[in-house]
Formats: structure tokens, sequence, C-alpha cells
């Protein structure tokens, strides 16, 4: 039997609905009465989903109980949008929050409602698009950190630092999971006041989490037989659960110990961390009104599809190539290069396509969704930003392909956003010089956008560093490249293994000459000799 199973039959499968009852009149006293204990402030994490929306309530119902005159300590409720939410359920928390300022304002109640996204630079376009990442994946779980454990621990330290203390309310259940029951036991054990566990992540902060032992089926019972405070549906969330068959909502997300929201019950649609987005499908089958949402699990199919080696580099983003162990079924285990982000083309392939969706799913959305975005202006031009400045691809494709697939010209809302001495004619040009080498257009366009980023300078020290780099992580081909990681590698192996006759033999014999290319003159010079030997 697992921890969950045991504290439901212990303390909660034998209550009655009576006893339920009483169950809230002493939380409700409880609330009221921590509340009132000191003046550090609340935070409350709200998904709009049916754990977070009955803590909410109970917290909701128990204040508007005060006088006004001990209604003077903040609470606030935060949702984060990671803005590649499930668009009802975005739709859904946005309209709950719209709803819960205007209550709290017309009852004088101390609730304040935040909607805090990501930072511009995290989000999940500007990651996957912008600077090429693939999709996440267990290994390389690149989302929750910056989608949502960020904005919401930069509210919370904010809270703190501007009051010294703050207390986290969250709608957390042993009944969850066995692994969440034997985590919040442990919290228990580390109560320094009664009901409020310490914050393992984040000092100076305290956890309340007052339906810890509720059952699921309890949970149901108060937001059904109770009405919501701030006058919004519970009967429609319950209404949206029953159109997906998983159990869980997708929680506020403050540690990476929180479940992933692509396996919980709602969550982003473009979650790769699962095999299979099941509330979005149960959505789309249960309901032919939603069935204009299914390019969305198309498009979620297609980047779960694999590692697309072929449309990624060979190199880390740091140009530098990292090599791994890969087993390849019924073959030796092969030493290869770790694929990189996506190439420049494979980029362009994944905007154009979103682009492309967004189109489509604003002509096919029923009226009241027809301004669904699922890229934003601004990740647009901070995609643009990175391909211009970090990739050096001075073409400026964006622009190009946003008025391609949408007919209306991209107009960037940074100031100066796009400025630059090349352009796509110079592109062309370069293309032709360089032959269709990938690595020589790569270097030839980082130098020359080097050269004009510096040129804006006043002054331009550090100039050499910056073209030096240059040929670090560019001047090599692919082959060389990754032949020069082999004998890194190689040769470190051997140091270790204190194997002098094979560190002597890397190092003296002929790899260094033939494989090994340090110095970019040398590159240059080979370069040069080469185009000799082709017109004699």
């Amino acid at each position: 039997m697992t921890i969950a199973k045991e504290s439901e039959s212990k303390s909660q499968k034998s209550r009655t609905v009576p006893e339920f009852v009483e169950n809230i009149e002493q939380l409700s006293q409880e609330i009221q009465e921590l509340y009132c204990l000191d003046e550090i402030p609340w935070v409350v994490g709200y998904s709009g989903g049916k754990d977070s929306t009955a803590t909410l309530q109970l917290i909701w119902s128990a204040i508007a109980a005060l006088p006004p005159e001990k209604r003077t300590k903040k609470i606030h409720v935060i949702t984060t949008d990671t803005l590649v939410e499930n668009p009802y359920v975005s739709a859904w928390v946005r309209k709950s929050l719209q709803q819960i300022k205007i209550a709290s304002a017309e009852k004088e109640l101390p609730f304040e409602a935040h909607l805090l996204q990501p930072e511009l630079k995290e989000t999940f376009w500007v990651g996957f698009i912008g600077k090429g990442y693939p999709a996440p994946k267990q290994k390389f779980r690149w989302c929750t950190q910056r989608l949502k454990i960020s904005p919401s621990n930069r509210f919370i330290c904010d809270v703190i630092r501007t009051n010294g203390e703050a207390i986290l309310v969250l709608g957390i259940r042993k009944a969850e999971s066995s692994v969440r029951a034997g985590r919040m036991k442990e919290w228990e054990k580390k109560r320094v006041r009664e009901r409020l566990s310490p914050n393992m992540n984040l000092p100076n902060s305290l956890v309340y989490s007052p339906i810890e032992d509720w059952r699921t089926d309890e949970v149901w019972m108060y937001l059904m037989q109770w009405d919501n405070p701030w006058g919004f549906s519970n009967k429609d969330l319950f209404s949206m659960y029953r159109g997906a068959t998983a159990d869980n909502e997708c929680p506020l997300v403050v540690d990476t110990s929180t479940p992933s929201c692509g396996s919980s019950r709602f969550g982003c649609w473009v979650c790769t961390l699962v095999t299979e987005d099941k509330s979005l499908s149960a959505m789309i089958q249960n309901d032919e009104e939603k069935e204009w949402l299914q390019p969305l699990l198309d498009f979620r199919k297609k980047l779960d599809a694999g590692e697309n080696r072929e449309r990624r580099d060979f190199r880390r983003r740091n140009g530098n190539v990292q090599l791994y162990e890969r087993n390849i079924p019924d073959e030796e285990i092969s030493i290869e290069p770790i694929p990189g982000p996506y190439i420049k083309e494979a980029r362009e392939d994944w905007l154009r396509e979103l682009l492309q969706m967004q189109e489509e799913l604003r002509r096919t959305a029923p009226e009241n969704m027809r301004d669904i975005t699922l890229i934003t202006i601004e990740e647009l031009s901070e995609i643009r930003r990175i391909w211009l400045e970090e990739r050096h691809e001075f073409d400026d494709s964006l622009p190009r392909i946003y008025q391609e697939v949408t007919d209306e010209e991209f107009i960037d809302p940074r100031p100066g956003a796009g400025y630059s001495l090349l352009g796509s004619d110079e592109w062309t040009v370069l293309e032709e010089i360089c032959e269709n080498d990938p690595m020589q257009l790569e270097l030839m366009a980082k130098l020359l956008d080097t050269e004009r980023q510096y040129r804006k300078k006043t002054r331009r020290i550090g100039i050499y560093d910056a073209l030096a780099k240059c040929f670090e992580t560019s001047s090599r081909s692919p082959e060389d490249a990754i032949k020069n990681a082999h004998f890194k590698r190689d040769l470190k192996n051997a140091a270790g293994e204190g194997n002098i006759d094979k560190v002597k033999q890397l190092t003296l014999g002929d790899v260094t000459t033939d494989k090994v290319i340090e110095n970019p003159k040398s590159w240059a010079a080979r370069k040069f000799k080469k185009k000799e030997s082709d017109i004699e």
C-alpha cells in the first residue's frame, strides 16, 4: 500500500460529510488566526485547477468573514502563464483572474491578482526557434525552470525583499501521489510553526497547505456544494475537467520536484516530456467544437519526432564539439558529437510552420477564440535579435518569413531593431563567394558582423579578441572539428590512465600536424594553398 493510500485509509476514508463540514469550519478558523497573527504577506498559488481553486476559495471565504478593520494584510494571488498553455485553460484562468480583481475591489478585500509570465529571453519559442534548443526531454528539461519556476520565484522573492518574509499558500495534497505524500511528511518534521512548513527553495518563506489532507472527491464536493465567492462557475470548471481524462491540474511550480505540467491534468500544449497530451486529446475527442485545436497536437508530434540530427549543428551553442557514447542496437558503442542547436534552415522552417498554424487557427477557431496567439510579436522581435546579433545571420529572414505567411509587414516593437549595414543582398553575395561551404559562410558572416557591431562603438577595445573567437568556433570543417575533439578526448583519457606511450604518440605523432588545427593562420594558409592547387 502506498503512503498516499495509507494516509487516506487512516485519516480520511472514514470521514463522513458532517465531519468534512466540521473540517472546513476548523480550517476557516485556522486561516483567520494565521492571517491575523502577524504582518507577513501571503502569496496564493492559483492555476485555475480544482486544488488551487478550492484552496483560494477557502482563503477567500475565511478572510471575507473577518471584520473590515482586520482585513489589512495583502494576499497576492499569482498565476503563471507560460504562453504555451492549453488555449481553453489559458482563457479560463485569465477570465477568472479578472473576476477576482473585480470582486476583490467591490467587496473591499485584500486580494491582488497577478498574471506572471516568463522573461522574454526565456519563453519557449525564444529558446526553441531563436536559440535552436531541441524540444525538451528528461535529460535536457530546459523549459520548466524558465517557464514556470523562475516567474513565480521572482515574484515571491520581490515580496520577501520588500517585507522580509512571505507565506506561500499552495493547494498541494498528500493524496496526489506517494512521492508527494512522503515529501510533505518530511517537510512537516521541519516545521517551526504549526501548520507552516519551511520552503526549501526560497529562504525566509513558509508554506501553508490547508487542504493537504483532503481526498480528491472531497475537493470536488467542496467546489460543487459551496459557491465560488468571487463569482466564477465551479460547475464550468467541473465540465472542463470532465472533458478530459487525467486527474491532476497543472500546479504552481516552485521547484523541479513538482510534477511536469505535461504529465498533469492541464499543461503546455508543446510539452514533449510525456508521450501524449491526454487532456488536449480528450478535449478534441469529446467535443466537436474543439476539433479546430487538432493542429496543435499534430505540431507537438513533430516536435517530439526525434533528434533530427541532420537539422542540428554538430557543435554546442558555444561552438565546442562535445562527444558522448551512443549505444546503437546490434553495434558497438559509437563515440559521436552531441547534437547541438537547430541550424538556420531548420529554425526558419519551424517559424514558418508555427506562423502558418496560427493563421489557420485564427480562421477556424470559434468567434470567441479568433484572437488566439501562439507566438507574440515581442517573442518574434527577440528571435530576430538573436538571429541578427548572436547568430550573425544578417540576411534578416524573420520579417520576410512573417510577411510571406501573414501577408502583413512585420512591425518590430524594439527601437532601432533590425538596423544593419549588411543585408540579404550581401548575404547572397557571400554565399556565392563561399561556394556553398557552410563553415566558411559562417566564419565570414561572423567576422563581417563582428566588425559591423564594433563600428558603432566609440572605442573598439576588444575587437581583436572578438575576431579571434570567431576563428575558434567556426574556422574548422565539421570533419576537422570532430577529429580534434576525438584527439582531445583520447589525450585526456591516456593522461588519466597514466599511459605515457599513448600520450607521446598523440602529442608527437602525425596527429598534431594533420588533425589538430589550432592556429587560424594555418587554417587560412591551408585554404589558400588548396585554392592554388585547384587553379593548377
